[in-house]
């Protein structure tokens, strides 16, 4: 039988994880593939540090021996940062190699030159670990946009700041205590800070994005939101209004540009996210055939990851993957443009209430948490005249709404 030969380049959770799931699932894979996998090196940074690797595999510091191994056919790549992760994968192209990564950083700058790379040598790249863990988003996008149309793509991404969430609701725990039990239970590392301030989730949007429309949201328009403004007393009123708080990306077609956005908003029951709770990722993708189709599962960790990177080495070794998405007409893509009708918002830190007396509908919740119906440029304005200011976006039905305007309308 013959052997496909592999190397981890990191030996962290995500590369160790790659290294037991192909020992592991080695019968599987000899079905799948037809051949034995076989990991002949890894790349670490200290070799004198003890892994439980067999005997016989290279570890070593330098990636130069691994390129120089007799056969190598195709590099597993899990280092944290665009570099030196960009340049080994290039070098490991240029040498022939399948690549297969779960870097999201590196690969919503660099992911389109490797791509093209990957195409002058007749290499295949594998990325479905870059988004949402073990959750198969990129496979069922360009599987659905053979022929639908897309309008909307909502997203859950980022663990750390669901299971946040989720705690300081269930346990009434304070942000910095929720952040603590994430890391303390290695749901966040000891810097959590593109977890909880939203740059996690914005690399993976940056990546769906050019798979879905095939190319990438303006840096100047991205909204991007973390979680750690969120309260306990907000998420209290949230409570009273049926409603939870969730870390959503949404990525839409407007005006003939691709409009983006990471930030809490608040979802009622009938919202596919309002029962996606703990570490679990989702993803909602919205076309003009299928409708909505909804995906959770776990987002992170060390088999989920390595869950999705060895599923991509079955792909790249059977067949090419498909690319990112072209960038298709834009009357086929373009999703409804908004009116600017006014929609409804949790509003905290306001101030100068005056601004309630131009509004249809306000209510008071406590002396500090507004639910305002306005328009999202009324907000945008509020929040440049004043930094204090914090506004979530309410995604409800109908019935909610019509619920919400019955009640008692505060005048000052």
């Amino acid at each position: 039988m013959s052997v496909i030969r592999t190397a981890i380049l990191g030996f962290g959770t995500v590369g160790e994880g790659v290294y037991r799931t192909i020992k592991t699932h080695q019968q599987e894979l000899k079905e799948v593939l037809g051949a034995e996998v076989e990991v002949s090196a890894v790349l670490v940074q200290n070799e004198q540090k003890e892994r439980k690797v067999d005997k016989g595999i290279l570890v070593t510091t330098n990636f130069e021996e691994i390129l120089k191994l007799p056969q190598l056919d195709i590099v597993f790549e899990a280092i944290v940062g665009k570099e030196p992760s960009f340049s080994y994968l290039k070098e490991a192209l240029v040498a022939g190699c399948h690549i297969i990564t779960a870097n999201k950083e590196m690969f919503a700058e660099h992911g389109q030159e490797l791509l093209d790379s990957a195409d002058r040598q007749g290499a295949r790249v594998g990325f479905e670990a870059t988004v949402a863990g073990g959750v198969p988003i990129i496979q069922i996008l360009q599987q659905l946009l053979r022929v639908n149309n897309l309008e909307t793509i909502q997203g859950i991404l980022n663990g750390t700041s669901n299971f946040i969430l989720t705690e300081m609701r269930d346990k009434q725990l304070s942000f910095e205590d929720a952040l603590a039990l994430a890391q303390e239970k290695g749901f966040a590392e000891a810097d959590s800070g593109n977890d909880i301030h939203g740059f996690d989730a914005y690399y993976k949007t940056k990546i769906l994005s050019q798979v879905a429309f095939g190319e990438q949201p303006e840096t100047s328009s991205f909204q991007v939101a973390g979680i750690s403004g969120v309260t306990i007393e907000q998420i209290e009123v949230a409570e009273r209004l049926g409603l939870r708080f969730k870390h959503v990306t949404e990525l839409k077609r407007e005006k003939g540009q691709v409009q983006a956005s990471v930030q809490p908003v608040l979802v009622s029951p009938s919202h596919p996210f309002y029962h996606v709770e703990g570490v679990d990722n989702a993803v909602n993708v919205t076309t003009d055939l299928v409708g909505s189709l909804t995906l959770q599962g776990p987002g992170a960790g060390m088999l989920p990851t390595a869950s999705a990177m060895v599923e991509d080495l079955v792909h790249v070794w059977h067949r090419p993957l498909l690319k990112f998405g072209k960038q298709q007409e834009k009357e086929h893509l373009e999703t409804r443009q908004q009116d600017g009708n006014a929609s409804y918002w949790l509003v905290s830190n306001l101030r100068e209430k005056s601004f309630l007396k131009e509004l249809d509908y306000y209510s008071e919740y406590t002396g500090n948490i507004h639910v305002v119906k306005a328009k999202e440029v009324e907000l945008e304005k509020l929040k440049a005249s004043d930094r204090e200011v914090l506004a979530y976006p309410i995604v409800a039905d109908q019935l909610f709404e019509s619920k919400l305007e019955q009640t008692e309308v505060h005048v000052y």
